[in-house]
């Protein structure tokens, strides 16, 4: 398996981010891996990237193969995130993958994540988790290739 490009994780629980961070990174999945505590932090990182709308030798800044994204959040929540995610040029979305990482079963949230084409994963992020997003999304391009 060949390591992602690089991974952010949105939520507002840091413990979250720290063991999802940990787990990541136990996994060898990247070398690159930004945590935000919020959709609207996330969200103008992604636009920065998606502009080249930074110092291009920074690396603070990468475009990510794998979003994992919590969806009750403080000044932006998930799916007020997502919204704005959509209006992003197609071309950069293309080689992102963006999953609802919740502890939310509700019907309506589970539906509203199709709604963007993302996938739903309960918490706790565990390793079967990451293998089935990589199985499901990433190692395609090894068949297909």
């Amino acid at each position: 398996m060949r390591k992602l490009s690089g991974v952010l994780l949105i939520d507002d629980d840091e413990t979250t981010n720290f063991l999802n961070h940990r787990l990541l990174k136990r996994m060898d999945l990247t070398d690159n891996i930004r945590t935000f505590v919020n959709g609207k932090q996330a969200f103008d990182y992604l636009y920065n990237v998606s502009n080249n709308n930074y110092e291009g030798g920074s690396s603070d800044y990468f475009q990510p193969e794998l979003i994992l994204l919590d969806i009750n959040m403080p000044v932006m929540d998930g799916f007020e995130m997502l919204d704005l995610y959509e209006r992003l040029d197609p071309e950069f979305r293309k080689g992102i993958i963006m999953a609802v990482l919740t502890t939310s079963t509700h019907p309506q949230d589970t539906e509203s994540s199709k709604k963007y084409s993302a996938e739903y994963l309960t918490k706790p992020l565990t390793a079967d988790k990451v293998k089935m997003l990589l199985d499901k999304h990433f190692e395609k391009e090894k068949r297909e290739a």
